[in-house]
């Protein structure tokens, strides 16, 4: 198996050498790639497939093909940072991807999970297969449900219907039907349909045995393909309340949006995250907890308001990233923005989009806002520590603001949620005599 690792945005030419990747090899990445929805009308949203090289875009994660594997990840540094480990990125990426998925990483073990020899998707498939082990050691969850069966003696209630049809020449067996404490119910066959999948996918021996040992734990639940899968039954409960971690890593290993993994006539896999969205999610996430209990409330993709009207009839719907809102007034409209900031040294505009400004000038007027911002990843080529920079809107003395912001993503864990608290609490103009940040941040709060 040829495994190579590429950072976003980054080629990575044809050869036979650590540093390169056989020609052959590449087509076939290539092909896998163009399979996925994040590969647009012309097939190269994910990788630009050259006479030379590969390039990976602004899709991180992990592409498979016959013989050969491709880890993309993203460029996720702090203020000076510089030629940043591979290992070191896999876990501020898996740090996101445990933010907006819900994802139960503790520190503990993902020390021992192989940052540097595995990929992400390696990794991931390795969290969850321990976790899951663990869960059906203590005991796998079952249900009551329901069955008919021909039986010769009573048990539970008689199917009146089918004892007088298809048993009326046989009035010794007796049309039961009754409930049945069973393991063969809707949370049991996600968690049977995600090892099924893994199995397919995980190169690592370690893990692959305790993927078969699941699979022959799993053997009585009934399979069922993801597309079949009835969500809708499972109720995460106290008496399963264990489950819901293992819930939410199977959401992301088959359901959920940013995850696409497509097969058809090319044969390869692709575990993929479209980093803008991710950005957008995870800023989002971070933003309600960080926020709980200040009176403001977060929504994500939301507002809907129009641009134009002909008639009564809307036209051109924004849809704004977040929106920050204090009773029935939206004091903050943000957009965020996976891009790189230009130091002020190299650009006065620092390299902000004019067409950008521009959208956030509207937002400003359709929802009425005082308040908004373009908030962008902090990187190596900024100083340390996030920057906000203000700017008044059509002129001088204004009272609506654009403000520029960074948030910085190596922000220690435990640090993070008090860091974009205050910062957007100072753009808000809200003095802590009014705002009293949540408990379990006050250990925080006074982080810059």
């Amino acid at each position: 198996m040829i495994r190579r690792t590429v950072r976003e945005w980054q080629r990575i030419g044809y050869g036979d050498d650590d540093a390169t990747i056989p020609e052959t090899q590449a087509d076939r990445l290539a092909a896998a790639a163009r399979q996925s929805g994040f590969a647009g009308k012309s097939g190269t949203g994910v990788l630009d497939h050259g006479r030379k090289s590969l390039r990976a875009k602004g899709v991180v994660g992990v592409i498979s093909a016959p013989g050969c594997q491709l880890e993309i990840l993203p460029k996720i540094e702090s203020g000076g940072e510089s030629e940043v480990a591979d290992s070191v990125l896999r876990e501020r990426l898996i740090h996101m991807l445990a933010v907006v998925y819900d994802l139960p990483v503790e520190s503990g073990p993902v020390a021992k999970l192989g940052w540097q020899r595995d990929t992400v998707l390696e990794i991931l498939i390795r969290l969850f297969g321990r976790k899951l082990m663990d869960a059906v050691r203590r005991g796998m969850p079952r249900q009551y449900l329901e069955h008919q069966d021909e039986l010769p003696a009573m048990r539970g209630r008689l199917d009146i219907t089918r004892q007088f049809s298809r048993l009326a020449a046989s009035p010794q067996i007796l049309a039961c039907t009754f409930d049945d404490l069973s393991p063969d119910h809707a949370l049991n066959q996600v968690m049977k349909a995600v090892v099924t999948k893994l199995s397919r996918l995980s190169q690592s021996p370690d893990t692959a045995k305790i993927l078969r040992e699941l699979s022959f734990i799993y053997s009585d639940v009934t399979a069922v393909s993801a597309a079949a899968l009835r969500w809708d039954r499972i109720v995460i409960d106290r008496t399963n309340e264990r489950w819901r971690d293992l819930l939410s890593f199977a959401r992301l290993f088959l359901t959920d949006r940013y995850q696409q993994t497509q097969s058809g006539l090319v044969d390869g896999h692709a575990l993929l995250f479209e980093m803008n969205m991710l950005f957008e999610a995870y800023i989002a996430r971070l933003l309600k907890r960080a926020l709980a209990g200040t009176g403001y409330r977060v929504a994500s993709q939301g507002g809907l308001r129009n641009c134009l009207y002909e008639g009564e009839k809307g036209r051109f719907q924004t849809r704004p990233d977040i929106l920050v809102s204090q009773g029935r007034q939206i004091r903050l409209v943000i957009d965020t923005k996976w891009k790189r900031l230009f130091p002020q040294s190299q650009d006065p505009k620092l390299g902000i989009s004019q067409s950008d400004v521009y959208q956030l000038m509207a937002y400003s007027q359709l929802y009425e806002a005082e308040q908004v911002m373009l908030l962008y990843p902090h990187h190596g080529g900024l100083q340390a520590g996030p920057e906000v920079r203000s700017y008044t809107i059509g002129s001088a003395n204004a009272d609506e603001r654009l403000n520029v912001a960074t948030h910085d993503l190596t922000t220690p864990r435990e640090n993070q949620r008090a860091c974009i608290a205050r910062m957007m609490l100072g753009i808000l103009d809200v003095g802590e005599d009014k705002v009293t940040l949540p408990p379990e941040m006050m250990s925080t709060a006074g982080v810059p």
